[in-house]
């Protein structure tokens, strides 16, 4: 009996160690593309989502990308950490590698959000600085620097300010940026704002087409008008803000003094795309710093700004007749629902629409460069849809091999999508 239980353990321990010698041999002969493109379980498409996927032929869509978080979290090798988050990691096209953009992101919270808006617009000619707000959760910090450090072309802001809705540190945010931006090494040629709840519906091929163009090839765009007597409040009484928090009128409503240089103030967008020569102009003209150091008591100064500065007749790039024109952001106002849109199918929030998935016809037709805004919390499988059909268009365009890693979703049996699809060698 003795032999025979030593027998068994001998046999048994043999058969285990040809068990891990097998699964070691079969790993290291599995295809590269195979070991990291397995479908992992994602929270699946919904199916209203497919009206959109047009080129999924009925076949069912697995989402790749459901480890953000813990990815970004995690302490894996930047080379993993771009693969498997599915950054695009060469140029698509020479068009676009000639016409280098620069992004400027302020974030401080929804780190999934985030990484997905990064990754969205990311491409290796342009440049990226990013702002995280100073009272951002250190464990939130801490990501987002583990995968900028991953980025070559990204770069955390040299100085980090605590913003408060409505109040001048979002303005200062935005020009702590500029200036890295302005001794950053890469020529780009224009530069666009982003917050973290934005999603790009312009591929940056079609960005780069359009910020090129005849009619704003040399032109910023600022969205705006000469401020209406409704907002006339913001910039006519002083205002404190108090940090983190609100901004609140002072006293009992102290009235200012007129805007320097005999500036007329507009109201427009926070949002902007600008050119270099433009944000030099920012940054050293001595009228564009007064009416910095003026706004600093005002409200939401961000929307008067950029476009007041973008009327001064010497100022580069200006569009003194614009008025509303440029196709900056797609956003839902409450109080234009049945006239500029047909209501909000996810959420209002500060009278603005977090979108659900009805809403995304209306973004898809609007085309404009980017949505505001997204939520995490809010209809998830909206922005799970604008990101594949997003991404879709993105690959569609490329000049160049698409790399299997750069892919969102497959459909059915992965090798055989990728081979019909983007004519990739199945293993």
């Amino acid at each position: 009996m003795c032999q025979l239980e030593r027998a068994k353990r001998s046999f048994l321990l043999c058969l285990g160690m040809s068990t891990i010698v097998s699964v070691i041999y079969f790993l290291t002969r599995m295809p590269p593309e195979l070991k990291h493109l397995e479908p992992k379980e994602c929270r699946p498409f919904s199916s209203e989502c497919q009206a959109f996927l047009s080129s999924t032929e009925g076949l069912a869509l697995h989402r790749r990308d459901c480890q953000v978080q813990s990815y970004v979290s995690s302490k894996v090798q930047c080379p993993t950490l771009i693969r498997d988050l599915h950054f695009i990691t060469r140029p698509l096209s020479p068009e676009e590698q000639r016409y280098p953009l620069a992004f400027i992101l302020t974030v401080h919270k929804e780190l999934e959000i985030f990484v997905r808006l990064l990754r969205a617009v990311y491409m290796p000619q342009n440049v990226y600085c990013i702002h995280v707000d100073a009272k951002a959760s250190p464990e939130y910090q801490e990501a987002v620097r583990t995968l900028i450090n991953c980025l070559e072309n990204a770069f955390l802001c040299s100085r980090s300010e605590t913003v408060t809705y409505g109040g001048f540190t979002r303005l200062q945010a935005d020009l702590n940026c500029m200036k890295d931006l302005a001794g950053s090494d890469t020529r780009w040629r224009k530069v666009i704002n982003l917050c973290g709840q934005d999603f790009p519906v312009m591929s940056n091929l079609e960005l780069v087409r359009y910020l090129q163009s005849k009619y704003w090839k040399d032109r910023n765009m600022t969205p705006g008008i000469k401020q209406p007597a409704a907002m006339k409040h913001r910039t006519e009484l002083q205002h404190v803000e108090i940090t983190g928090s609100h901004v609140a009128l002072k006293g009992v409503g102290q009235r200012k003094e007129p805007p320097p240089h005999n500036l007329e103030v507009y109201f427009g967008t926070a949002y902007y795309a600008l050119t270099r020569d433009f944000v030099d102009f920012v940054l050293n003209n001595q009228a564009a710093l007064d009416l910095l150091e003026w706004s600093k008591d005002t409200f939401s100064p961000d929307e008067h700004y950029w476009v007041t500065l973008n009327h001064i007749a010497d100022a580069p790039g200006n569009h003194i007749n614009g008025g509303w024109e440029g196709a900056i952001r797609s956003i839902k106002w409450k109080d234009q629902e049945g006239d500029m849109h047909d209501g909000c199918k996810g959420r209002y929030v500060r009278n603005i629409c977090v979108y659900g998935m009805e809403d995304l016809p209306w973004i898809i037709d609007r085309n404009n460069m980017f949505a505001n805004k997204f939520e995490g919390a809010t209809s998830p499988e909206a922005l799970d849809c604008l990101e594949q059909w997003h991404r879709n268009k993105v690959l569609n365009q490329a000049s160049v091999p698409v790399e299997p890693s750069w892919l969102l979703a497959t459909q059915g049996n992965w090798n055989d999508s990728l081979a019909l699809k983007w004519g990739l060698k199945s293993p």
